[in-house]
Order: C-alpha cells, then sequence, then structure tokens
C-alpha cells in the first residue's frame, strides 16, 4: 500500500462526497441508501460476477466515511455488505452467491448480523446459541439468545454465529447461518436506547428456528476463519463510520471558530481553540492512515496482518472521534447542544465506536498478548 490515494480513490471520494452533501444530515435514511445502491456505492466491495463494483474494503470503507462525513453515515454499510456481504462472497456457496449477491450488492435486500449474546460480549468463547442436526432430515435446529443486533426489523435476514452442539469443551467453533426475517421461532424484541438512531437495536430469541442444510454458509468446521472473515471488515468499517463524524464534527467547529467573532477577533485565532481542533484534525488523520493500511491488508489476503491492523485502526479512530466530538461542542459552546448545529446527537453517537463491535479495553489487551507478546491477562 502507499500513504497516498489513487486518482480512482480520489475520484470517488469526490462523487461520494457530492452525494452526501445533496442529502445532509437530515437525510431520509430509505432515499439515501436508494441513492447510493443507484449508484454502485453499496456494493462497491462485492465482485462484478453479482452485480458489485469489484472493489474492496477500502473502497466501502472509503464510501462510509464520506457520507459520514457530510453527516449522513449508514450504519447498516458496515453489516450488510461489509460483514454479510463479504462472508457469503468468500465462503457461501454458488446457491447462496447467487441468491444474496446480486441483491445485497444494489441495495435491495439487506442482511443484519447476529453475534452479540447477553452473557457473551468480548468473550466470543462463552456463544451459548447452539446448532444441531435433525438426523431424520439434515435440518438445522438452532436455539440462543443474541443482543445488540442492528436494522433487523428492516433486514430481509440475519447471519447468526452459532456453535455446533459439541463444541462445549471450550475451544469455539463458530458456524454462520442464513435466517430469514420471518422463520417461525425466530423473534425480535426492540431495546429501548438512549442513542437516536435510525437503525434500531434488538434482541433476538431463537427456539429451536429451523433451517435446511444449506442455511449454512461455509464449512461446519472451518472456525475463526470464517468468523474474522466479517469481523476484519467490521472493525475496518466501524473505523471509517468513527472517521466521518469526527470530521463532521470538526468540520462545524472549524466553520464556527472562523465566523464567531468576539472582541472583534474571530475565536478561532486563539490558540486555546485553534490549537485543539488542530489536534483533533491530526488524529483523525492518523486514524484514516491505519483504516487504510487495515483496509489494505485485507483486500490483499492477509487476514493475520489485517486483524492487527483493524484492531488498532477501530481503537485509533474510536479515541479520535471522541475528542473531536467534544472539542466542537466545546468551540460552539451553549449553541454545541442545540438541534441547529446537530453537534449534541453525536456525543452519544461517538461513543458507539469505542465500545462497539469492540471495547478499547480487549484491544489494548489484544495488542498486548498478540502483537507485544505480553502474558495474556485474561
Amino acid at each position: 500500500m502507499t500513504a497516498t490515494e489513487t486518482q480512482d480513490h480520489k475520484a470517488l471520494r469526490e462523487a461520494v462526497s457530492a452525494l452526501g452533501k445533496r442529502h445532509g444530515r437530515e437525510t431520509d435514511p430509505t432515499r439515501l441508501w436508494s441513492d447510493a445502491a443507484e449508484l454502485g456505492y453499496i456494493g462497491v466491495n462485492l465482485p462484478e460476477a453479482y452485480g458489485g463494483g469489484g472493489g474492496g474494503i477500502s473502497e466501502l470503507s472509503l464510501v462510509l466515511e464520506e457520507l459520514g462525513a457530510a453527516g449522513c453515515p449508514l450504519l447498516m454499510m458496515i453489516v450488510s455488505p461489509a460483514i454479510c456481504g463479504t462472508v457469503i462472497a468468500r465462503f457461501g456457496t454458488d446457491a447462496q452467491k447467487q441468491q444474496w449477491l446480486p441483491a445485497l450488492a444494489d441495495g435491495t435486500r439487506l442482511m443484519a448480523f447476529g453475534i452479540t449474546e447477553p452473557d457473551a460480549g468480548s468473550n466470543s468463547h462463552r456463544i451459548t446459541t447452539t446448532a444441531r442436526r435433525d438426523q431424520d432430515t439434515g435440518d438445522w435446529l438452532l436455539t440462543g439468545r443474541k443482543v445488540f443486533v442492528s436494522g433487523v426489523d428492516i433486514a430481509d435476514a440475519t447471519l447468526i454465529v452459532g456453535r455446533t452442539e459439541d463444541a462445549r469443551t471450550g475451544r469455539l467453533k463458530p458456524c454462520l447461518f442464513i435466517v430469514p426475517r420471518d422463520t417461525p421461532g425466530f423473534t425480535r424484541r426492540p431495546i429501548d436506547m438512549e442513542l437516536n438512531a435510525a437503525e434500531k437495536q434488538f434482541e433476538l430469541v431463537l427456539d429451536d428456528v429451523r433451517l435446511p442444510a444449506d442455511a449454512l454458509v461455509g464449512d461446519e468446521d472451518a472456525g475463526l476463519l470464517q468468523l474474522f472473515a466479517g469481523l476484519n471488515p467490521e472493525r475496518i468499517m466501524t473505523a471509517a463510520f468513527a472517521i466521518g463524524m469526527g470530521r463532521h464534527a470538526l468540520a462545524k467547529a472549524v466553520e464556527y471558530a472562523r465566523d464567531r467573532t468576539v472582541w472583534n477577533t474571530p475565536i478561532g485565532a486563539h490558540q486555546a481553540i485553534a490549537h485543539p481542533l488542530a489536534q483533533a484534525h491530526i488524529d483523525l488523520e492518523l486514524a484514516r492512515l491505519m483504516m487504510q493500511k487495515a483496509a489494505a491488508l485485507y483486500d490483499a489476503g492477509d487476514d493475520m496482518g489485517a486483524g492487527e491492523a483493524a484492531n488498532m485502526a477501530k481503537y485509533a479512530a474510536g479515541e479520535a472521534c471522541v475528542k473531536a466530538v467534544d472539542q466542537a461542542v466545546h468551540t460552539l459552546g451553549g449553541n454545541g447542544l442545540t438541534r441547529e448545529y446537530g453537534l449534541a446527537r453525536l456525543i452519544t453517537a461517538a461513543r458507539v465506536a469505542r465500545i462497539a463491535p469492540v471495547s478499547r479495553e480487549m484491544i489494548l489487551n489484544f495488542v498486548s498478548h498478540q502483537t507485544l507478546g505480553l502474558p495474556k491477562s485474561y
């Protein structure tokens, strides 16, 4: 990878930015999704053979970042094309690819992703959603619960992470299943969130959900390889989400600091205002470089290298986003809490990038143990 963007990436960034600015922060997300899909942005990472753009997570993260910078990020881009589309493209059967990838690419169908459980957040080894075979029919039967699953109400299906019933020795052997929204025994309950977002969060219950044998994506015994094929893009896209949000907040603050005049001087002329904004910009740019590195490694097929970089990118972007939003609100003072400027809503939203899909503390655990070789603390 190089430290500078290609001309194609610059052109894509400019085009997506123009789309985002036409919609703005008060847009209808459904309309924006449709417009972005029509222009080929939603499925830019998916194979051309199935109607996608033939790009990778590098291009998809760029799209999400620019929409976020315009104030209109699409959270389901992290889930539907990035996680689910990537997993199906890499490990799905020919029939699954034909059934799902064209519709995920053109945005006409969405897929949610269910991994987190009430007693299994960061510790995926405690996943209790089990999948067992019906020996008479060959069907799968899924039982378990999931929480904090985004967009289930608008998704046509959910990619559920379970584990084979005989994998109770402590060794994680995840397997992935496509569960259509209206499958009997598959129910959802909205979670009452303080976060004001277009995409709602749900708790799912799977009560002996019966699925045909071909609902399994990939190999029953493939283990972590298939799971992290989705989790690494999730971390990279979350970084893009955070960087875009931070850029949007910073742009609002810079504009205000340039125009707001007190004692005949724009407040941006004071170092107490200017320096923290400059620092926020530096932090966001550094986070973007790590995100681009992670995406480039993933697109090149280096899953191990991408895993390390994706965790670092997500960490750096989450920290940079929170600081940028906080400084933007502080720069505007009381105006930073008004609906007119749209920054107050980002105070809560920015925290998401710190705690999901993996907490900053678990990333520090990963880096200290996996990268630095220090003793494992958990």
